[in-house]
């Protein structure tokens, strides 16, 4: 790294202090953007950096409505939220303007871990009863009427 002369590093605090971008003062002073951004922030480390970004297409109230597809399983992803709310608002937005607005809600996408369908309570409740009914003939299964929960008459 070339050392810089001091009258440069004034030069390019001036500059810095009468609003010019880092691009700009790097184009007059012919040093690199990084060795002009290094030396503004050495030289004044409590200055905030003025962040001038695009305008979200997103209102408040549509990344709501993109954490409420997600939280209420209308959605599985970012996909198919990304349909819904493109449906809902007038300018399309892309699946990865959803996936930043998932994550700034802190929700990530999670694989749900594999369970076994039946809790320890249904795997003893079932063998006591295959216990009890064992000795059962086919004559005797033959009377009973399964159901599916509605009763049967």
């Amino acid at each position: 790294m070339k050392p810089i002369f001091l009258t440069q590093k004034d030069n390019i605090l001036v500059l810095s202090f009468s609003g010019l971008s880092t691009r700009n003062i790097a184009s007059k002073t012919d040093l690199s953007k990084a060795t002009v951004a290094r030396v503004i922030k050495k030289s004044t480390p409590d200055k905030e950096n003025i962040n001038i970004s695009h305008p979200s297409k997103l209102t408040p109230y549509d990344k709501w409505a993109i954490i409420h597809c997600i939280l209420t399983g209308e959605a599985s992803n970012a996909v198919q939220a990304t349909k819904i709310i493109n449906s809902i608002i007038p300018s399309t937005v892309s699946t990865q303007t959803v996936r930043n607005t998932l994550k700034a809600a802190n929700l990530k996408a999670v694989t749900k871990k594999k369970r076994p369908l039946l809790s320890l309570t249904h795997r003893k409740k079932r063998l006591a009863f295959a216990l009890k009914h064992s000795h059962w003939t086919v004559e005797d299964w033959k009377r009973v009427i399964w159901s599916d929960g509605q009763e049967y008459v």
